[in-house]
């Protein structure tokens, strides 16, 4: 897709007098890796975006017609626009008629603000954060899963029983769903009770001949571990739990802290978080302010990134008062969240329905979190923390090479 935009860009150089050109594209365009690629290019070539619409859902008229989400970017460049604002049009929905909004500037996230590229780091660049790691991968063709069907009959296996764990994709952590996991990852693994059980020996037997199917080399080359996870990332003391996908209805990121004893996996990141700091950021507006347009979509919901969304973080430093009050905060969301017992986030965090209770405790949370990134007032909508975010980012990328 962004091949046509560079076709356009090639075009107008033989035109003296600028010129204006507008596409329809994925959502993709304006996410994540590609967004570098395709707008500074644009932008160094003295073009503007005159006008863009945020994610919309694509209607056809064809039978079984695929889900598209795309946006419009209209672009133009000479002297004439720079008597023009531009207008972003927002949709409250999916499928909601679009709103115009005139602004000073549309950058290449398509959302009022400065023009910054946010780049996949290894390295976290604010220095007060935590690591973020992915779960482990089973690739096992699921038969290193043992779903609630099956629970039953693997309990009552003596042997077997011994290598149930509660296990946790993004799916389960939010919804408050039960699936469990043979992990054989543990010191006390005996090999010889693969032997010993019938159901643990043909779940290894099936997850080998599966693998060794696989057009992958690495799945290929782990079928002779069989018995485990091909990738195994499992943290050794308690961690929080992070959905690789939330839905963009969300008003905050639905994040939870899990004992080490629940397998994460690889629809999950995680992060050891001793004092309760890194919980208190992920679940702040001010975090999923900064996701929603930095990080990628499947489909039009919130996909979270360890490289580029929380790497590229730009928290400053905090003071001891500032992080004392931040992790308080955190602690508030998470007994707001004990007084409802049995709900699960997904039930908990409908953005129709949350608890006064919750609502007030994030409300203060977001209050610590906005004076941490140095907020001169109080933040009423997302729309200010954006722009400070942008801010915030520009100055800590401003001494880069």
């Amino acid at each position: 897709m962004t091949g046509w935009f560079n076709k356009a860009n090639v075009y107008f150089e033989t035109v003296p007098h600028g010129g204006r050109f507008a596409f329809v594209a994925t959502n993709s365009i304006a996410q994540r890796i590609p967004v570098a690629a395709l707008f500074r290019s644009l932008f160094e070539s003295g073009w503007r975006i005159r006008f863009a619409h945020q994610t919309f859902a694509w209607s056809s008229e064809a039978p079984e017609a695929a889900a598209v989400h795309c946006v419009i970017t209209g672009f133009d460049r000479g002297a004439p626009h720079e008597k023009t604002r531009p207008v972003l049009f927002t949709y409250s929905s999916l499928k909601a008629p679009p709103e115009a909004l005139p602004v000073d500037h549309i950058n290449a996230y398509l959302v009022k603000g400065p023009d910054v590229f946010i780049n996949a780091r290894t390295r976290l660049r604010s220095t007060i954060l935590p690591e973020v790691r992915y779960g482990s991968k089973p690739a096992d063709g699921g038969y290193l899963i043992v779903e609630a069907e099956d629970y039953a009959r693997f309990a009552a296996d003596p042997i077997a029983a011994k290598y149930l764990r509660p296990f946790r994709m993004g799916r389960e952590l939010v919804r408050g769903l039960d699936r469990w996991s043979l992990w054989m990852a543990d010191d006390d693994f005996d090999p010889q009770d693969i032997q010993k059980s019938s159901l643990l020996r043909e779940r290894v037997q099936k997850c080998s001949v599966f693998r060794s199917k696989s057009k992958k080399k690495k799945t290929r080359e782990s079928a002779s571990v069989s018995h485990l996870f091909q990738e195994i990332r499992q943290p050794l003391a308690p961690y929080v739990a992070i959905p690789r996908v939330v839905t963009e209805a969300r008003r905050f990121y639905t994040a939870a802290h899990l004992s080490q004893q629940v397998i994460a996996g690889d629809k999950v990141y995680t992060a050891i978080d001793t004092d309760g700091f890194l919980f208190a950021v992920i679940s702040s507006s001010m975090f999923i302010t900064w996701q929603k347009p930095v990080g990628g979509r499947s489909k039009s919901d919130v996909s979270f990134s360890n490289k580029v969304v929380w790497n590229a973080l730009p928290l400053p430093e905090v003071s001891d008062k500032e992080r004392t009050a931040i992790i308080a905060a955190g602690q508030g969301v998470m007994e707001a969240r004990a007084e409802q017992p049995g709900v699960s986030l997904a039930d908990m965090y409908n953005p129709l329905a949350m608890a006064p209770s919750l609502l007030k405790a994030h409300s203060i949370l977001d209050r610590a979190i906005d004076r941490a990134f140095d907020a001169k007032k109080a933040l009423e909508t997302n729309e200010e923390r954006l722009a400070l975010l942008f801010k915030r980012y520009q100055e800590m990328t401003a001494t880069d090479s």
